[in-house]
């Protein structure tokens, strides 16, 4: 896994300034290019692009019953080394976010045993961060 490159992904805000504010002040992104209707980000390492997208009269998000969790469907997020994870899912608690699936382990002694959280940006794009005490467990069966 020593040649990741970094990932690219773009997702849909409703209120450009608001997730603007979540991502480089609360996650901590550096921002980059940026225009009235787009922002990318640095999370980690990886490209994230927030781009405007007037809110839809409805919409629900949808779960998946996992290790006994409601996961929000669709998300993403990062898998960050044991520690990183630690200290950022601390930080997290410390600025107030409300979180879907507080921080834990999950899979606890089994194959795939990996720490994760879960929650919601201001657009209500569902975010999910991890971390593998032995990444050798990533993608493990």
């Amino acid at each position: 896994m020593k040649d990741i490159t970094p990932f690219h992904i773009a997702i849909p805000v409703h209120n450009l300034a608001e997730c603007r504010k979540f991502y480089g002040e609360t996650l901590n992104c550096e921002e980059g290019r940026s225009s009235d209707h787009w922002v990318d980000f640095n999370l980690f390492g990886h490209q994230l692009v927030i781009h405007y997208k007037p809110k839809p009269e409805t919409e629900t998000l949808h779960h998946n019953p996992v290790d006994g969790h409601n996961v929000p469907v669709p998300h993403y997020g990062v898998v960050l080394p044991w520690d990183t994870f630690q200290n950022f899912a601390e930080e997290l608690k410390n600025k107030g976010i409300e979180f879907v699936i507080e921080p834990y382990v999950r899979f606890q002694g089994q194959v795939g045993e990996q720490a994760t959280m879960f929650f919601l940006d201001p657009a209500g794009n569902a975010l999910e961060f991890k971390a593998f005490k032995d990444m050798g467990q990533l993608f493990a069966k």
